[in-house]
């Protein structure tokens, strides 16, 4: 069934909208590859995301800090495979979503990417199967700032031709989702397939 939205942009985030959380197993495997305690592995992967994401690190860069906070000893091979193994593990797709976005493209619904990732997201997500429903794919790093920065959204919205109110936006972070907002964007806060249903709809209509 096609959805028909002709006067919106709708702009998706990626992570845990599109793609499904990393699985407690991936987790588990990259906590194995990096051999160090759990918790300090976490709160460094964490602590040093946002660099990576706005293009502040470069990939090598990364690791190599969460190397350094957590006392580990990783040869480039190593680094690699816990590159490898992250990267990888936020390619499991949500099929309900994927689907949500193919009804819109084929009513004739303009979409556009905006995710918060690493330089080395780009080109998979532009020439993915995902890509090709994209009429424009915007990552963070690709522009040296994040979400919830307002000036991400005005540079997407300017990068589209379009304004806040030809333009909707989904997300999974409320504090993303709210700074969209006060732009003055249509805005849905995702927590689940069957919500973001009804407000397409609704904006369809």
């Amino acid at each position: 069934m096609a959805i028909s939205i002709p006067d919106r942009v709708v702009v998706f985030d990626y992570g845990e909208v599109i793609s499904r959380s990393p699985s407690a197993t991936s987790q588990a495997e990259l906590v194995a590859l990096a051999g160090v305690d759990e918790a300090s592995f976490r709160a460094a992967y964490d602590r040093h995301r946002h660099a990576l994401d706005q293009g502040r690190l470069s990939v090598v860069e990364y690791w190599r800090a969460i190397e350094r906070e957590t006392g580990a000893n990783w040869s480039l091979a190593r680094v690699h495979e816990l590159w490898a193994r992250d990267f990888t593990s936020w390619f499991d797709p949500e099929p309900a979503v994927l689907d949500l976005l193919a009804e819109l493209h084929d009513g004739g619904t303009r979409l556009a990417l905006l995710s918060n990732a690493g330089f080395d997201f780009g080109d998979p997500f532009r020439f993915s199967p995902l890509g090709s429903l994209m009429e424009t794919v915007i990552v963070s790093a690709e522009l040296d700032l994040i979400k919830p920065d307002p000036e991400i959204y005005r540079r997407a919205m300017a990068e589209l031709g379009t304004d806040p109110t030809g333009t909707a936006f989904i997300d999974n972070r409320a504090d993303n989702v709210e700074a969209a907002a006060a732009l003055g964007i249509a805005t849905h806060h995702f927590t689940g397939v069957a919500g973001l249903r009804a407000f397409l709809q609704g904006l369809a209509s």
